[in-house]
């Protein structure tokens, strides 16, 4: 008899599942430096601004009464106290306190806490309405030039006057509908968002244009799927890395504008502390204690450079040709 035939060698790489994407997308992102470096300095202010609080329990806005007043104002922190010897150390504020006596600290926390719900929350408007308008303006042919046309109409406006304007007429409305800091809180996401969305709208249609002549999309459209399917199941997630590249870039664009608001004097009541708020505050007595304009600004601009690093590492890790270099 004949001996049996001998198996075929068997192709592990064939037995093993199919590689995630998202890995090799982490895999892309982490060899990008400054991106590792961003999002690590995100998340520090991120945790230090919402969780922070539950370890340093000073209220933002309590103002000392009676000898408090007088021996808590205008603290400076311990770092300068302990270069200056005529100033007093107080531990109990390492930050040092404003001229009503609060605690610095608490309220760039607590300012932190108002700029990144304010950016986050203006970016998800922005991208919901960049995209939207993207979709429709790149996958339906009539629809092209009408909103393109708004598009440019609203490239084409003056923002910062725009915003101004938009601020003195509406916040009064708002502010007795929703109270003083709601109102505001809707009025600021509101402006922001939809005066943020045009250069989303230009990449989001830029993309599903090239999209709609592909293949699979063709074929979809050809055995008779409706367009509302074709674009949720096969043009919307082939057009999602570009869309959380505007994201992160849009969190960005949002803080800087409620910082530029707030610093004007356009932005959230007095109480109601956010980094902007508290860099206009701090500009008249900002030659006696500049310490008070350093940590607000300098939180803002570490936020916005941390989130550009990580929209440009998010970028490259996204594109399938620099991936797979």
């Amino acid at each position: 008899m004949t001996e049996p035939a001998a198996a075929p060698p068997r192709d592990e790489s064939m037995a093993r599942p199919p590689r995630n994407q998202w890995w090799d997308v982490w895999d892309q992102f982490r060899k990008h430096t400054g991106a590792l470096v961003g999002a690590t300095i995100f998340a520090v202010i991120v945790l230090g601004a919402f969780l922070g609080p539950l370890v340093w329990h000073a209220d933002p806005q309590v103002v000392p009464t009676g000898r408090d007043f007088i021996t808590l104002r205008d603290t400076r922190p311990i770092y300068v106290a302990l270069w200056d010897e005529g100033a007093k150390v107080n531990w109990a504020h390492p930050l040092g306190t404003d001229n009503l006596g609060r605690d610095t600290l608490a309220r760039m926390m607590s300012g932190g806490q108002i700029s990144l719900l304010v950016g986050f929350t203006a970016m998800g408007l922005s991208i919901l309405l960049g995209t939207l308008i993207g979709v429709l303006a790149g996958f339906f042919r009539p629809a092209d030039g009408p909103l393109m046309r708004l598009t440019d109409l609203f490239l084409a406006l003056p923002l910062l006057p725009l915003l101004l304007v938009s601020v003195l007429l509406f916040r009064e409305p708002l502010a007795n509908a929703f109270g003083p800091e709601g109102g505001v809180f809707i009025l600021i996401v509101t402006l922001v968002g939809i005066t943020s969305w045009m250069q989303t709208a230009r990449i989001v249609r830029g993309e599903v244009l090239a999209l709609k002549e592909r293949e699979f999309v063709l074929a979809a459209r050809s055995i008779g799927t409706p367009a509302r399917r074709v674009v949720m199941r096969h043009v919307l997630p082939n057009v999602l890395s570009p869309i959380m590249v505007s994201a992160t870039l849009g969190i960005a664009t949002a803080i800087i504008t409620e910082s530029a608001l707030s610093f004007l004097g356009f932005g959230f009541p007095p109480d109601f502390p956010t980094w902007g708020r508290l860099l206009f505050d701090s500009v008249d007595r900002m030659q006696l204690y500049p310490e008070r304009v350093i940590w607000p600004g300098l939180a803002i601009s570490l936020t916005v450079l941390s989130v550009n690093y990580i929209g440009d590492g998010l970028r490259d890790a996204l594109d399938p040709r620099i991936r797979g270099r």
